[in-house]
């Protein structure tokens, strides 16, 4: 793997130690390599081979085809461009702290939904109505609905041409992760 095929994971490592709540020297420690490396790693100075991103990896607890997937979606600016027509489609691309989808049409899958992380749901267009906590809410729009990770709900569109926006913390981020633990 020549220099341009190494992937940058800096951004990568050095989320997954935060939400570890570990230091670099822990990770050093962990790895083997040194501080100074992994410094330079996390602020994109330096490339690891393939060799000591395993061992950064191992440290973190993860694996590094997770690290190159969550570094491959950390573009700082990636346009995605609206399109016509019913259906879903994301809004996000890639695999980061952040999920969001744009939902068109009479949508009703009647299926009920619960997420570990928080969501939010905007109406654009329409109105929908959703069920959770034992309640019915009816959104109309410019409408924004917050629920919190782990509450039951479903929901559907009442209206023709109804446009939703749902943002959610990514399945794959463990937000509930407390480090004072």
């Amino acid at each position: 793997m020549d220099d341009k095929d190494t992937p940058r994971v800096g951004a990568a490592v050095r989320r997954r130690r935060r939400t570890l709540g570990l230091t670099l020297a822990v990770v050093a420690q962990r790895s083997g390599l040194s501080v100074p490396f992994l410094s330079q790693i996390e602020n994109e100075r330096a490339r690891p081979s393939a060799r000591s991103l395993d061992r950064v990896a191992e440290a973190l607890e993860t694996t590094t085809s997770r690290l190159r997937a969550a570094a491959d979606s950390a573009r700082a600016v990636d346009v995605v461009r609206g399109e016509e027509g019913d259906g879903v489609r994301r809004v996000v691309r890639g695999r980061h702290q952040l999920s969001a989808l744009e939902v068109t049409g009479e949508q009703d899958l009647g299926r009920e939904f619960q997420h570990r992380n928080d969501e939010l749901m905007y109406v654009v267009e329409g109105a929908a109505e959703v069920e959770a906590e034992g309640q019915a809410y009816r959104l109309e729009r410019g409408d924004t609905l917050f629920l919190s990770g782990g509450v039951r709900h479903r929901w559907r569109a009442t209206r023709p041409g109804t446009r939703l926006l749902l943002v959610a913390v990514a399945e794959h981020i463990d937000a509930t992760y407390d480090s004072r633990r």
